[in-house]
């Protein structure tokens, strides 16, 4: 089978293009979820209010809670001003029991990791440094973790570094390079710096003032739950890491500095839904989604990733539906009684929410699980009768699910009918993956880099070790990440477009399913061919 090409339409253009947009969003979180975390179980641990704190059910209690948490337990602001009185006042020995660990990684480390990332992302290591020195005047001018700001001053930064080395590009004289390079960026730095800390962050201050008293009024008028109407498509389009980590995260991240926890960490994390829909499937589907739906249900719900169910969706659009539902469901339960995670559940699985969420207390974590299991629930059930409505008229047409939606796609789409049977799920067409170039790396690519992608490179992986082939690799990465060294790229069918802008030169592979596809056994049989010959 060889891909067939999608024409490029005005609706596929836009669909790209806010795919592209919502990845260079999450692209400036995601790589460092982990320091989110370990500010999280930080936090946990050690402040008063804490699952192992002072004032925990249990009255456990970690020392030194005052010396990590700083100030005594006071905020950040009020914990720096005692350390500079310690040191004005010739008492060094204080400074760190003032400051503390907590309050400096929310405002200072986590922000600064997030521009330097994004400075990266526009800009490579150069970008990065001038990125993260323009934003700490944007952090400092705030004084609040300004990870909005970040976002923002950090592409912007290294953007304007990449124009200001346009200039004076291929006329500095030789040995002068690292001079005019090192000078140049400080200066601009310094400069940036300045203007965030008089102009930029009291903007940005503004509009995180503004966004928080969005968030504020859709709770106080019980709108929260309305936007699982846009998160919930959203996801099934492969929006879920643009909406979580580029969105709600900063505006959690927030909350959580000014009340403990947030309840946006939950909106789209939550793997309730998602379960609901993939156990449906289990009882009441059809074909190969009745028969792969209990796989693809551990991994959802215990390994966090959520799209895996995206293709059962897309095979029923009816079940957007009760995905809509069961998350309305579980924010409702979550606003009304208070249920909220302490830092980003990532990746979104049971046994992540329970980390983030236990920290809050015995009482939030029983919320959070109350509203996993509610949302599971509405979505398996309202699923059950859209699957069992169904049901005879998709037997007597011995109709497997995933092809008759891919069928509609393409008619919907105006596609050539060898398009269609090259994405049909229960087959592949004539001829079998088939290229001129000697295939070596073999990449998978998602929109994060991770979950997903990592799940369908281990599972070619072990088919190529099994058919004896050793000198083909197989990795996963995001599609921002492609550089054009690929030889075969493996993507879902809804990113394949992307992906093909990024390395035009390699073959690729449009699958439904990273789990299980038909592709992959010719895929095998393509670099055994080549490792025969």
């Amino acid at each position: 089978m060889t891909t067939a090409s999608t024409p490029t339409t005005g609706v596929n253009r836009a669909r790209v293009g806010v795919q592209r947009f919502g990845t260079f969003l999450s692209g400036m979180i995601m790589p460092n979820i982990a320091a989110f975390i370990a500010w999280g179980f930080i936090t946990m641990l050690f402040i008063p209010d804490g699952f192992f704190g002072a004032r925990s059910p249990f009255g456990w209690h970690w020392f030194p809670v005052a010396e990590i948490i700083g100030g005594g337990g006071d905020s950040a602001a009020i914990g720096w001003q005692g350390a500079m009185t310690s040191l004005a006042e010739g008492d060094a020995g204080n400074f760190a029991a003032y400051v503390g660990l907590v309050g400096p990684m929310v405002t200072y480390l986590l922000p600064l990791l997030i521009a330097n990332t994004a400075g990266r992302m526009v800009y490579g290591e150069r970008g990065g440094v001038v990125a993260t020195i323009a934003t700490m005047g944007v952090i400092v001018g705030t004084n609040i973790p300004m990870f909005l700001g970040a976002m923002i001053m950090g592409p912007l930064a290294a953007l304007i570094t990449k124009w200001m080395d346009k200039i004076w590009d291929g006329k500095i004289k030789p040995g002068f390079e690292m001079l005019v390079n090192n000078f140049s960026a400080g200066i601009l730095g310094m400069i940036l710096a300045i203007v965030g800390f008089f102009a930029f962050g009291p903007i940005m201050l503004g509009i995180s003032a503004f966004l928080g008293g969005v968030v504020d009024w859709l709770v106080s008028l019980s709108l929260l739950p309305l936007l699982s109407i846009i998160v919930e498509p959203a996801k099934v389009l492969f929006l879920n890491n643009a909406i979580n980590h580029g969105v709600f995260t900063p505006l959690a991240l927030q909350q959580v500095e000014e009340t403990g926890k947030s309840i946006l960490f939950l909106i789209e994390a939550n793997p309730g839904p998602g379960v609901g829909l993939l156990l449906a499937f289990t009882f009441f589907g059809v074909g190969q989604a009745k028969a792969s739906a209990p796989g693809a249900a551990i991994i959802q719900f215990l390994g966090g990733i959520h799209e895996i169910y995206f293709p059962y969706a897309l095979s029923k659009p009816a079940t957007i539906l009760a995905l809509i539902a069961g998350g309305a469901t579980g924010v409702t339960t979550n606003m009304l009684f208070n249920g909220g995670l302490q830092f980003p559940a990532a990746p979104g699985s049971i046994i992540a929410v329970t980390a983030a969420a236990i920290g809050a207390g015995v009482p939030n974590l029983l919320v959070v699980y109350l509203s996993v299991i509610l949302s599971a629930t509405v979505t398996f059930l309202i699923t059950a009768v859209i699957l069992r409505a169904s049901r005879k008229r998709d037997l007597a047409a011995e109709a497997d699910s995933f092809g008759a939606a891919i069928a509609q796609t393409e008619a919907n789409k105006g596609k050539s009918s060898a398009a269609m049977d090259a994405l049909r799920s229960s087959g592949a067409a004539a001829g079998g993956v088939a290229t001129d170039k000697k295939v070596s790396t073999i990449v998978f690519a998602c929109d994060a880099g991770m979950g997903s992608s990592a799940m369908g490179a281990s599972v070619l992986r072990n088919k190529i070790k099994k058919a004896g082939v050793e000198d083909v690799t197989v990795t996963n990465k995001a599609i921002a990440n492609l550089d054009g060294s690929e030889d075969l790229v493996i993507t879902q069918q809804q990113l394949t477009e992307r992906a093909k802008s990024r390395t035009p030169d390699a073959l690729h592979v449009s699958v439904d399913n990273f789990m299980n596809s038909p592709k992959y056994d010719e895929v095998v049989k393509l670099v055994v061919d080549q490792h025969d010959a």
